[in-house]
């Protein structure tokens, strides 16, 4: 099988590969770029492996006009900058000894050894030059039948790296078929580790939630997750129940929303590292979503995105849905209340002249924001 694209053909990758076999030594595209590129996805990274040792290819690069970057040198990654365009260059490697987190690595002379100890059969897939592929552990089929399968033995490989166990779900809602379900090995792996969930730091486990609730449709993994034991681990207390009404309630063009799915699913967002504003945003829109303010108060009181995803959620909750449910949220949006403080002083002030103005505000919310200055002062 062949890649077709044009990243492939760029002439700064075609030298990188050059600079490597020209030299005698092996030259592989590697992992997602391959991935992607057999399923005419947009490539993002461009990874190389090769034999070469890294002292060599910085001598080769160096040799060749190319800026280095040593990114990961003592564990064999250099990163080349040509045309603009980094391109990762990494040494055969084998793992020598795992904590469940980081593996100590030698290097490797082939490119079997190396695809051993990669995560997922589809991401052990390889190409050259010319995009012609490689395929030492059958990632082909897997990658064709949209499977999501450990390299060997599953148990052994999400024991090397728990953070393999969100990745496999997060693969899966990117690039599994839902219709198919989830290889069977995998799930039995995963839910005889989860606990090693617990030994991985909150950024990592909220950089893994933040991608997989951005997925087009996440809700059969988070219920996967759900039933292995995995989702207590990462976001306890969580239902997935609504996630998948929701996702079909969503608009057309509407973009996933990983922060709304989240308000969605509910739990304890703690071990998801969540900055201030992103907590921030959570907690209003858990409280929009549980309170009693209709679509165009809502939009009103905390911005139409907010109206829009609290709506969307307590409709994934079994909430009917006006029609014109969207548009009451435009005229919210667009409403400004014609009072002001000054408007009721000096004849009130302090407390009372706050009350006054929010018992106001209230009267000409409840008008569908018709009531004038004129009328909410008489």
């Amino acid at each position: 099988m062949r890649i077709e694209g044009d990243w492939i053909k760029a002439p700064a990758t075609q030298a990188v590969l050059a600079m490597l076999t020209g030299a005698g030594h092996q030259g592989w595209l590697v992992g997602g770029c391959v991935r992607d590129g057999l399923l005419g996805r947009a490539v993002a990274d461009i990874d190389i492996t090769t034999d070469a040792r890294p002292a060599r290819v910085v001598e080769l690069a160096e040799a060749a006009g190319f800026r280095v970057v040593p990114t990961g040198i003592d564990h064999g990654t250099v990163t080349l900058i040509v045309g603009g365009t980094p391109h990762e260059v990494t040494t055969f490697r084998r793992d020598v000894e795992t904590d469940g987190r980081r593996a100590t690595v030698a290097f490797a002379d082939g490119l079997e050894e190396d695809a051993a100890r990669r995560d997922f059969t589809m991401n052990a897939l390889y190409a050259d030059a010319n995009g012609e592929v490689t395929d030492p552990v059958g990632g082909l089929a897997d990658l064709e039948a949209r499977r999501i399968r450990f390299v060997g033995d599953a148990e052994t490989r999400v024991r090397e790296d728990y953070l393999r166990i969100l990745r496999f779900f997060r693969f899966h809602a990117s690039y599994g078929d839902p219709d198919a379900g989830m290889d069977a090995e995998a799930l039995a792996a995963i839910a005889a580790n989860s606990d090693g969930l617990d030994r991985l730091s909150k950024e990592r486990i909220g950089h893994e939630m933040r991608r997989l609730l951005a997925a087009p449709d996440p809700a059969p993994a988070l219920a996967a997750m759900q039933a292995t034991g995995v989702l207590a681990h990462v976001l306890p207390g969580a239902d997935p129940r609504a996630l998948a009404p929701l996702v079909h309630l969503e608009p057309e063009g509407l973009a996933p929303g990983w922060l709304r799915r989240l308000a969605a699913l509910g739990g304890d967002a703690e071990w998801l590292r969540l900055s201030k504003a992103e907590a921030r945003e959570l907690e209003l829109l858990r409280a929009a979503i549980e309170g009693g303010a209709g679509p165009a108060e809502l939009a009103y009181r905390h911005r139409e995105v907010i109206a829009r995803d609290a709506m969307l959620i307590r409709a994934a909750s079994g909430l009917v849905l006006s029609p014109d449910w969207q548009d009451e949220i435009a005229t919210g949006a667009a409403a400004r209340f014609p009072l002001s403080a000054a408007d009721l002083m000096p004849g009130l002030q302090g407390a009372a002249l706050g009350q006054r103005l929010a018992e106001l505000e209230a009267r000409w919310i409840a008008s569908g924001f018709t009531l004038s200055r004129e009328q909410l002062l008489a």
